[in-house]
């Protein structure tokens, strides 16, 4: 059984090459522990909706575009030992939000077992 995190973060368009960047590291450094796969991707048909929408759940600004991002592990129980290892791992550099090239406060995750 595999199990994913998501996540979803508003990134100024100016730092788009800085996230690539940092995305690039993030790939690596969770291969490296273990993850089975790691993609990012930048929006490009995420029109806003009247209610909901991936521009509305991060409170998108006119400078910014919606990255979403997966992580593939093969089980819960991995994930949790692979996470810890990244987060600590000084590649990321602890993944201080200071250093983070996107507004940490307004990115969502979380993590799903697998259903179909």
């Amino acid at each position: 059984m595999s199990y994913v995190d998501g996540f979803v973060v508003p990134v100024q368009k100016a730092k788009l090459a800085d996230y690539k960047k940092l995305a690039r590291m993030a790939d690596k450094v969770f291969r490296d522990h273990g993850a089975i796969d790691y993609r990012e991707w930048v929006a490009d048909d995420v029109p806003p909706g009247k209610i909901t929408s991936f521009p509305r759940s991060v409170k998108l600004k006119p400078d910014e575009v919606v990255v979403f991002s997966y992580i593939v592990y093969k089980s819960r129980k991995q994930r949790d030992r692979v996470m810890t290892k990244a987060m600590q791992d000084p590649r990321l550099g602890g993944m201080d939000p200071k250093l983070m090239p996107f507004d940490t406060k307004r990115m969502f995750y979380g993590g799903f077992k697998k259903l179909v």
